[in-house]
């Protein structure tokens, strides 16, 4: 039976999609046979996995990191929103139907939530390690009853956690503290050390902070990871649309259900994207919809 260790959140886009990836390929470079897993995903942005159906960007970038072909089993439950409060539900890839979130809560959460962790132990038995992704944060009060996809994956999955934060928006110590105080004690027992994300700077001024956060959980922070543009997918929940003019114009047009937009960033690296939202706005020497 191989071990499992799980990246959690004080946020939605704190960098556990990206140390995750992070660690996938350098623990497929000591020499391990490791996979990625997240018990569920909310993304618009999905990509084919080798038995055709669809996971998460996230995870098929992270099955790559591992060495591994992006399979269904890395990412059993997709959410796709439909909007008015609907998502789409996609198990092992496959689409099987449309719910309310309150109706995906209170009924087929649990059902789905008990499929996926027969998955991972799975995964669990046939590879050496299995890095596992969270989702936003595992203390939201008004979700915590019905969270599948952290802490109780983690105890299911006896899986030491690392709590990593995103430095650049401000806040982050005070973010680890209120994590560390909502989660429970047994909760608390799995987490072995935080990560710090996205700093700009002197880390060693960072110190006094480290020592309180030792002091006060007795737990080490294990890393601070720089500021750098990756030019990895985003989360769509959180992607922003910048009007960039570059020397063609290249203008996209942003609809209202728009989907699967990261396949333009490579346009925007290289030249500049400019997405429009409004007909008047329509000028540019390329129009994409």
């Amino acid at each position: 039976m191989g071990k499992a260790l799980m990246v959690q959140g004080t946020s939605s886009g704190a960098g556990k999609s990206l140390l995750v990836t992070a660690l996938c390929r350098i623990f497929s470079n000591l020499g391990y046979d490791v996979v990625p897993f997240k018990s569920q995903n909310m993304s618009l942005n999905s990509a084919p996995s080798i038995e055709g159906g669809e996971i998460s960007r996230a995870q098929y970038l992270q099955a790559i990191a591992c060495r591994k072909r992006p399979s269904v089993k890395f990412n059993p439950i997709l959410l796709k929103p439909e909007g008015e409060m609907r998502s789409q539900v996609v198990f092992m890839g496959k689409p099987i139907g449309s719910v309310s979130a309150r109706d995906y809560m209170l009924s087929r959460k649990e059902e789905l939530f008990q499929k996926a962790m027969r998955v991972l132990d799975e995964l669990k038995e046939r590879h050496d390690l299995v890095l596992i992704e969270g989702a936003g944060s595992p203390v939201e009060i008004n979700l915590k009853d019905y969270d599948i996809a952290n802490m109780r994956v983690a105890k299911h999955a006896n899986a030491k956690v690392i709590l990593v934060t995103d430095i650049d928006r401000g806040g982050s110590f005070a973010s680890i503290v209120g994590t560390m105080e909502l989660l429970s004690e047994e909760e608390r027992e799995l987490v072995m050390g935080f990560v710090f994300n996205k700093f700009r700077g002197d880390a060693s001024l960072l110190k006094p902070g480290f020592d309180y956060l030792e002091k006060r959980y007795g737990k080490l922070t294990l890393g601070v990871i720089p500021y750098v543009q990756h030019r990895l997918p985003e989360e769509d929940s959180l992607t922003e649309f910048p009007k960039v003019k570059g020397e063609l114009h290249i203008q996209i047009v942003k609809l209202p259900h728009i989907s699967n937009f990261t396949d333009f960033e490579p346009l925007h690296w290289a030249n500049g994207v400019d997405y429009v939202t409004r007909a008047e706005e329509i000028e540019g020497d390329v129009i994409i919809i």
